[in-house]
């Protein structure tokens, strides 16, 4: 995400980033990334909270997958705001940025990136 603030061709010193993805079953969120097992430890706890296969589901159509993915994009979320300063995003010494992929084989995912503030 650095790197596209960075290159995209407009200068921003100070502002929001806002990031969108444009699918229903994956999302974005803001976490420690220091730690490979943070990862580990969400996915668990969110097959967990949402499991597979379960018989209400009726939204099944493709797998056994779709309907957890859906409720695991909408707890989590299809955006985020984030600070930009000095033209690069400033975030805390240990948060990065997930893409949360909530199908077993998820496809391409597209991002929308909006870049606010007085000189951008």
């Amino acid at each position: 995400m650095q790197g596209t603030i960075a290159n995209c061709g407009v200068a921003c010193s100070q502002g929001m980033l806002h990031v969108f993805i444009q699918h229903t079953s994956a999302s974005l969120a803001l976490n420690e990334a220091a730690s490979p097992d943070v990862r580990g430890d969400l996915e668990r706890h969110l097959n967990h909270l949402v499991p597979e296969e379960q018989p209400y589901y009726q939204h099944t159509l493709e797998g056994p997958d779709d309907m957890p993915a859906h409720i695991k994009a909408v707890l989590i979320g299809p955006g985020l705001w984030l600070p930009v300063q000095d033209g690069a995003l400033a975030l805390g010494t240990w948060q990065g940025l997930y893409l949360c992929e909530h199908r077993d084989q998820g496809g391409p995912r597209t991002l929308m990136l909006t870049l606010m503030g007085p000189d951008a």
